[in-house]
């Protein structure tokens, strides 16, 4: 094996989402001498960004004063905020709108059209951003400090083999290494394991944002009204609720977010999300029109007692990467773009990761995750509960002098009990309004492949699978029997599938089949898992979704 290429930088940022990309131009805007590469994985900036999102400015007043006067593709001021209880299919009732998602002054964007619009600010100050470039792997120096990253090799079969177009992938040689990679990053995973950065807090625990974009009839879209909702299509157990931002040009964004610490096997979020869009109050403003673009992502939902130590030598963790979200706002962009300015501001200082940690605990970033810590894990009673808790913990800024525990989202899954012989839930096969299950499924798409086309995936066939089962043994035997293979309801994209099989004695069995090719990249599989028995580790460069607008 030939040495490996290298290039030489003073700091390598892995991720050009808002974090990734506010650090870098931060740094040169206080140090315009510094050489500064960003490495995304995506085929191109904000391929595979997605969030709701509804963003508060003042971080990006900070970053880029004028940025109003050019503003992104997607940029509509907030003008009006609605919160409703579905309680069941048809009925919904108006609450008062919770003070954390009051959105006067803020902007509904798309957060991949948002970061595709900052890449060029960035590169006009001298960053060199690089799509189509996956890190795969962390480069230490002798003392065990991170010293950079190793893109993946490209041009690798399925079977391990080199094709025609295989290319080395080279090392990227830095001071200092961002880890920007957003919720749920391979190599953030791998780092926070390596150094035991979580181990004085909380597990993480995240949930699944399942969203579209939607082209409606002229004259329906009331641009900058939004929407929340909470309970149906949840159970009273399962934490989450929906959205509906109304943009500019006649469309909408349209999601829903379930906590994946949701206990019942036989949940599945895709399907729910498409019966919400047939509630009574919904399925009118969406007929007649089509979808654009969809797609799903984890969202890291721990807040404070989970947040790990943000530095190791060599490195630091800022934004999603680091779980800097606030959950009752349901906005982690400003939190990035705040974490990625005071990173670049920290390195200019000491030029050092060192203190690092130490400077965002005592940032107005950490202080506004303190006020709301109690708020998500509150939702562990359920929906009352929760709501109940939240009102309490609003009224006293977050002063409680106790902080409620977070627990791992893989052992909140119920065991079968009695084990299941036929599903009752929302299922794509149910089609007759006399069978258990049965949705209305008048609006698209109808099934989770059909989803998979509106996020434009795509992977080359021939590359060895990203998705690795540690255990086959487990998925065909304990999993079927306990939990019912929630690996085939929680995946949004039909990823994995329970084969059944006939062997040499005409016996029956079950076999496990990933379809690697339709991932989105979402993450959900490295999370739920109740066996932790899936690693999601990166493909080659340039392959996944390739969001539009989202």
């Amino acid at each position: 094996m030939s040495e490996r290429e290298t290039m030489e930088y003073d700091v390598v940022v892995v991720g050009a989402g808002p974090a990734g990309l506010a650090f870098a131009i931060r740094l040169k805007q206080l140090d315009p001498g510094a050489t500064v590469c960003v490495i995304e994985k995506g085929s191109a900036v904000g391929a595979h960004i997605l969030s709701g999102a509804v963003i508060e400015p003042a971080p990006l007043d900070a970053l880029l004063p004028r940025w109003r006067d050019a503003p992104p593709p997607i940029c509509v001021p907030a003008a009006h905020d609605e919160f409703l209880l579905l309680r069941d299919a048809r009925r919904a009732t108006r609450l008062p709108t919770p003070p954390q998602m009051h959105n006067h002054g803020n902007f509904i964007v798309s957060l991949g059209a948002l970061c595709a619009w900052l890449a060029p600010q960035a590169e006009a100050l001298g960053v060199d951003i690089f799509p189509g470039y996956a890190a795969a792997d962390a480069v230490f120096d002798a003392a065990g400090a991170v010293k950079g990253v190793r893109i993946g090799d490209m041009g690798v079969a399925k079977d391990g083999s080199h094709k025609p177009g295989y290319t080395q992938g080279i090392d990227i040689l830095a001071k200092l290494t961002v880890l920007a990679e957003g919720c749920r990053g391979s190599l953030s995973k791998q780092l926070i394991a390596k150094f035991g950065l979580d181990q004085d807090c909380d597990p993480q625990t995240y949930g699944i944002g399942l969203k579209e974009l939607w082209q409606l009839p002229p004259g329906r879209v009331q641009a900058g009204h939004i929407t929340h909702t909470i309970g149906w299509p949840l159970d009273r157990k399962t934490y989450g609720g929906s959205f509906i931002y109304q943009l500019d040009k006649e469309r909408i964004a349209i999601g829903l977010v379930a906590g994946l610490d949701y206990s019942d096997p036989l949940f599945r979020p895709w399907e729910a999300f498409q019966q919400l869009k047939h509630h009574a109050r919904i399925k009118p403003l969406l007929e007649g029109g089509h979808i654009i673009s969809a797609g799903a992502r984890a969202l890291i939902e721990g807040g404070l007692q989970s947040l790990p130590r943000t530095e190791m030598p060599g490195a630091i963790l800022i934004g999603d990467a680091a779980g800097l979200m606030n959950v009752p706002k349901i906005k982690g962009t400003h939190q990035a773009l705040r974490s990625g300015m005071l990173a670049a501001e920290h390195w200019v200082e000491k030029r050092a990761a060192e203190g690092f940690d130490a400077r965002l605990r005592a940032s107005p970033i950490t202080q506004e995750l303190r006020k709301v810590r109690n708020i998500r894990p509150g939702f562990h009673g359920g929906l009352w509960w929760g709501l109940a808790n939240a009102a309490w913990e609003t009224v006293t800024v977050g002063l409680s002098p106790w902080t409620l525990k977070n627990h791992a989202d893989h052992t909140a899954l119920d065991k079968l009990d009695p084990p299941a012989t036929r599903e009752t839930r929302p299922g794509p096969n149910v089609t007759s309004k006399r069978e258990p299950g049965w949705v209305d499924r008048s609006l698209p798409p109808r099934d989770r492949l059909a989803g998979v086309y509106f996020a434009a995936t795509e992977h080359d066939e021939d590359q060895p699978v990203h998705l690795h089962v540690l255990d086959t043994n487990i998925c065909a035997d304990r999993c079927t029997i306990e939990y019912g293979n929630p690996c085939t309801r929680y995946c949004p994209a039909s990823v994995y599938e329970m084969v059944e099989e006939l062997n040499a004695e005409g016996e029956k069995s079950l076999r496990l089949q990933i379809n690697s090719a339709n991932c989105v990249h979402c993450k959900v599989c490295d999370i739920k898992d109740p066996y932790a028995n899936i690693l999601w580790v990166t493909p080659e460069g340039g392959s996944g979704p390739n969001y539009q607008n989202l």
